[in-house]
């Protein structure tokens, strides 16, 4: 017959992931189950096997997830850094425009030396929507010292529809961009995502669902896109 006391290792491993997964601050709680990678193009040399297995942590190594909005990139970063807080890890997730924004306000709060304490006892970071919103001069220096804080410490998973050449323009600075691209291609690798939007695919306003598209005609289907969007 077991023991209650048993259980108490079982509780403290829940415990401990419950608290992980808060401090995370996952803008969605998705695993990586049902994830179909036959989109996402891998740097030759690199096994798909890596990934999930997260072997890019431990060797403080950095991956940029390209692609054109709704294929998928923030799906699997987020379904990595789950399985980092199933293996205990101590993950942060982040929205890049609003952690500038958080990095802006900590320093006019004379605070800022606190926040990237905090980042910096994460690993990995994950930060989703990189380049969306272009930063001032004051939010790409901000940005970049969390990315040169972190090279060769800690793994960094960014999620991007700019093409690297172009970050010169969202960072407001192009000597700026330029040492930040050169931090994470060192030991960085590059994942395209292709494909079309799953977002669209699923649209609900085109009669789509999760499970496939609906049984209309096809030309209906354009009738009310048109409707809809012209």
């Amino acid at each position: 017959m077991s023991k209650p006391f048993d259980t108490e290792p079982a509780n403290r491993e829940r415990s401990k992931c419950e608290r992980l997964l808060r401090r995370a601050e996952f803008s969605v709680a998705k695993g990586l189950d049902g994830y179909d990678f036959s989109n996402v193009r891998l740097p030759d040399g690199y096994a798909l096997d890596g990934l999930p297995d997260l072997d890019f942590v431990p060797r403080a190594q950095d991956l940029v997830f390209h692609g054109k909005t709704g294929r998928g990139k923030n799906r699997l970063a987020i379904g990595l850094g789950m399985r980092a807080v199933e293996r205990g890890l101590n993950v942060r997730f982040h929205q890049t425009a609003e952690l500038v924004l958080q990095l802006g306000k900590a320093k006019r709060d004379g605070n800022l030396d606190a926040m990237p304490g905090d980042i910096g006892r994460a690993d990995p970071i994950i930060l989703d929507e990189f380049g969306y919103v272009p930063f001032d001069i004051d939010g790409a220096r901000l940005l970049h010292r969390i990315i040169a804080g972190s090279y060769e410490r800690r793994s960094i998973a960014s999620a991007t529809n700019i093409g690297s050449g172009k970050w010169g323009t969202v960072f407001a600075d192009d000597k700026l961009a330029a040492a930040i691209i050169d931090r994470i291609v060192h030991h960085g690798r590059l994942l395209e995502f292709t494909g079309q939007s799953h977002r669209a695919g699923e649209a609900l306003m085109f009669g789509r669902t999760s499970a496939g598209p609906a049984s209309e005609p096809k030309e209906k289907t354009k009738e009310q896109a048109g409707t809809l969007l012209g």
